[in-house]
């Protein structure tokens, strides 16, 4: 009986951690990578979460289908948003970015044909951890060959220095909402997973803490970073998970471990690097130091 529990956890945490990587690493594209500053990214993993649920439901599509139909609703959603509110920066586009996510829960929240306040519920359990661990390995590969295409690069340079980014010609909207519609189209891959994983979608699955902790992954690994995100995503679902006893705390744990990490890794535990980048950048210093003892032998 104990193995079965413990195995049970497991599967249960492994697998929020591959949904978490992938909101994470898309979060990173926007917050990271572009330097704009979005709250509002469980909204559009509600968005994923619901159409894919209705349309495995009510249309009787086949899993992936509904799959693809959340994850392009989503980043339809995401462009449409994208177009006015990118246009402000800062604080203005947090607060614009947050509104839009609790609009969008809101609205979910009244619609009584997708089960309103108390939730819809009878959705097909076809997420399977084979499809989780795809999904992750896809997003990471779609978004590390953005990140290092042409596109990515604008994004980069947007972050860098908008004004001279603009002074090269660089059209700093449209790379910002290309980098928004890619982001958002992931989240809500990873929401039609999640529906699909536990066989209901909830209004309450989705309010602005989904996108604090989001934020959270991403900012302790490291802004900029995929990698980080990983082990962003990975550190926070344990935490949550061993928390699941003592709720009332776990956002002190969070706090602490921000000002901690705020203290020590200003720019998060990676920064704006790759893990394989630091080990092999490490692993060179060893060489060059291994180089003087060899020759003195």
């Amino acid at each position: 009986m104990a193995e079965r529990i413990v195995s049970s956890f497991w599967r249960l945490n492994i697998s929020l951690i591959c949904l978490n990587v992938m909101l994470a690493s898309s979060l990173n594209l926007i917050n990271g990578v572009t330097g704009q500053f979005s709250l509002g990214h469980a909204g559009f993993m509600a968005v994923g979460a619901y159409v894919s649920a209705v349309c495995t439901v009510f249309l009787h599509l086949p899993f992936i289908v509904s799959l693809i139909g959340g994850a392009a609703a989503a980043g339809l959603l995401g462009f449409l948003v994208g177009v006015p509110t990118l246009r402000l920066q800062g604080d203005y586009l947090a607060i614009a970015t947050l509104g839009m996510g609790e609009i969008i829960r809101i609205c979910i929240l009244n619609i009584q044909q997708v089960g309103g306040a108390s939730g819809m519920s009878g959705i097909p359990r076809d997420t399977t951890f084979p499809w989780l661990f795809i999904c992750m390995v896809v997003t990471l590969f779609v978004l590390k060959n953005i990140i290092h295409s042409k596109q990515g690069r604008a994004c980069l340079a947007v972050r860098e220095n908008a004004i001279a980014a603009e002074a090269m010609g660089i059209n700093t909207t449209e790379f910002k909402v290309f980098a928004f519609t890619i982001a958002s189209m992931f989240a809500g891959l990873a929401g039609a997973l999640f529906s699909h994983y536990f066989g209901i979608a909830h209004p309450s699955s989705f309010t602005f803490m989904r996108s604090f902790d989001i934020m959270t992954m991403v900012v302790l690994g490291g802004l900029g970073s995929l990698s980080g995100s990983v082990i962003g995503a990975f550190i926070l679902t344990l935490i949550a998970a061993v928390m699941q006893s003592y709720p009332e705390y776990r956002m002190i744990v969070y706090a602490l471990l921000l000002i901690i990490l705020m203290l020590y890794r200003p720019n998060g535990i990676l920064g704006n690097k790759e893990l394989a980048e630091l080990m092999l950048s490490k692993w060179k210093k060893g060489g060059r130091g291994d180089g003087p003892v060899a020759e003195n032998k």
